[in-house]
C-alpha cells in the first residue's frame, strides 16, 4: 500500500537515539511513497499551534539521515503536553483533525514513552468514536526509562546504560587513588522504574569491583540500614561507591530527596520532579559517619550522550521507526511497534506491533527477583538481560575534535 502524507512528533524526555527513529520513520515513508512527511515543531502542542515543517527541506539525502541518526536529544522539539480527554475538550480534538485535514495527513506517528502513547491511545480511540478511518495513529517506543509494558525494552535505554556502566566504572576507577574514607553516592535517573540505576551494575567485571551498593525505587530504602551496611563495608575499604536511583522512597512512601527540599515542584501530568537524592544522602553519611563524601548526580547527561551510544540502541531505535511506518501502510492504526527476544546469546529480537491500550499509563518496573543482597544489587539474570542491549560503537562525525550535529533552527 503507497503511503498518504504523513506527520511525525517527538514528545518527552530526549534520548541519544529518539532522532534514529525519527529518521526511521523519515526514510521509510519516503521509500513507501509518502508525498510529505510533516515534522511536528514541539510535539502535540506545536501541532495545536500549526507549527510544523516539511521535512524534505531540511533532510535531503542519506548524509542528513545519518547525521541525524548520530544526533542526541529531539530534532523537532519536544513537550511535556497532556492531552485532555475528548470529554473535558473537544474543541482540542476538533483543532488536531482540522490541521491534519489541512495537510492532508493520512499518517500520525508519535515517538515518545508512556505519556507519549497516551496520547495516540486517545486519539486513535477518537477516531474510532467519531468514525474517521482515513488517518493512522501509531506510537513509536521511547524512553531512556525503559519502563514502557509489552515491548522486550525501548529504545534509548541502551545507551543510557553503556553511558551509565561506562561512568560508574570511570568514577569508580578515580575514587581508588585516595588513601581515606570516602563514599561516593551517585544518583541516577528513575521515578518509579529503576533500570537506569540498575545499568550501573555493569560496571563490574574483572578490571573493575563495580558499585558497593546499589539501590532502585523497587525496593523499600531504609536509611539506618543504608548507614550501617556503609559502616559496614568501610571495615574493610576505605573508598565505597553507591548508585541510588532518584526516586527511592521510605517505607512511608516518601522519596529520599523530598526530606531535603523545601518545596517540590510537579510537572503537567502530575509527576513531582525529583532531585537531590546523592546530596540528602551524602549529607546524611558526612554527618553519621564523620568522613568525605562526595555527592554525583548524573541528571540530563545520561540522556544524550551519543559519543558513547549503543549501536545496537541506534539500529533497533530506526528498526521500530520503520515497522511503525509499514504497519501504517498496511491500515494498522492504534498501535505501537515493541521488541520481542528470543535470546541473550547469542542475542536474538524480533518485532512487532500491538495494541496502545496494553501500552499506554502501564509501567514496567525491574523483576523483584533480580534485585537481591537485600535490596543492594542486581543478578546475573538482570545483566544477561541488559548486555546485548549496550553493545557495539557507533561514532558521531567529528569536526574540529567534536561532534558534529544536526540542527533545526
Amino acid at each position: 500500500m503507497k503511503l498518504g502524507n504523513v506527520i511525525v512528533g517527538q514528545s518527552g524526555g530526549p534520548t541519544s537515539v529518539i532522532n534514529s527513529s525519527l529518521a526511521g520513520v523519515f526514510k521509510t515513508a519516503k521509500q513507501l511513497g509518502a508525498p510529505v512527511v510533516y515534522g511536528m515543531r514541539n510535539g502535540i502542542e506545536g501541532l495545536l499551534e500549526e507549527r510544523y515543517i516539511d521535512m524534505s527541506e531540511y533532510i535531503k539525502g542519506d548524509l542528513e539521515v545519518e547525521l541525524l541518526k548520530r544526533t542526541p536529544s529531539a530534532y523537532l522539539g519536544s513537550c511535556r503536553f497532556k492531552l485532555p480527554t475528548y470529554e473535558k475538550s473537544p474543541e482540542t480534538y476538533d483543532k488536531i483533525i482540522e490541521v491534519l485535514r489541512k495537510l492532508d495527513v493520512k499518517h500520525f506517528f508519535y515517538i515518545g514513552g508512556n505519556d507519549s502513547m497516551d496520547t495516540i491511545k486517545q486519539l486513535s480511540e477518537y477516531a474510532k468514536v467519531k468514525n474517521i478511518t482515513d488517518i493512522t495513529f501509531m506510537g513509536v517506543p521511547k524512553t531512556i526509562d525503559n519502563d514502557l509494558a509489552v515491548t522486550d525494552h525501548t529504545p534509548g535505554y541502551g545507551s543510557a546504560a553503556k553511558y551509565i556502566g561506562a561512568t560508574v566504572k570511570e568514577i569508580i576507577q578515580d575514587a581508588y587513588v585516595q588513601p581515606i574514607n570516602i563514599v561516593t553516592v551517585i544518583e541516577i535517573m528513575g521515578r518509579n522504574a529503576g533500570w537506569l540505576a540498575a545499568a550501573s551494575a555493569l560496571a563490574k567485571g574483572d578490571d573493575c569491583p563495580g558499585a558497593d551498593l546499589i539501590y532502585l525505587p523497587e525496593s523499600v530504602f531504609d536509611i539506618g540500614k543504608f548507614v550501617q551496611k556503609v559502616k559496614d563495608i568501610q571495615k574493610d575499604k576505605k573508598q565505597v561507591v553507591v548508585c541510588v536511583s532518584e526516586g527511592i522512597k521510605t517505607a512511608d512512601g516518601k522519596y529520599v530527596c523530598e526530606s531535603a527540599a523545601t518545596s517540590t515542584m510537579v510537572d503537567s501530568f502530575g509527576h513531582k520532579m525529583l532531585g537531590g537524592t546523592a546530596s540528602t544522602l551524602s549529607t546524611l553519611l558526612a554527618g553519621e559517619l564523620g568522613c568525605k563524601t562526595r555527592p554525583i548526580e548524573f541528571s540530563t547527561i545520561q540522556r544524550c550522550a551519543s559519543h558513547i551510544g549503543s549501536l545496537t540502541d541506534v539500529t533497533e531505535a530506526f528498526l521500530i521507526g520503520a515497522v511503525a511506518v509499514k504497519a501504517a501502510a498496511e491500515g494498522e492504526t492504534g498501535k505501537v511497534g515493541v521488541f520481542e527476544r528470543v535470546s541473550n546469546k547469542p542475542y536474538l529480537v524480533g518485532t512487532s506491533i500491538y495494541d496502545v491500550n496494553a501500552i499506554a499509563n502501564v509501567e514496567k518496573t525491574v523483576p523483584k527477583e533480580w534485585i537481591i543482597n537485600d535490596g543492594t544489587g542486581l543478578s546475573q539474570e538482570a545483566i544477561d538481560y541488559m548486555s546485548p542491549l549496550i553493545q557495539g560503537e557507533v561514532y558521531p562525525y567529528m569536526v574540529n575534535g567534536l561532534p558534529k550535529h544536526i540542527r533545526l533552527d
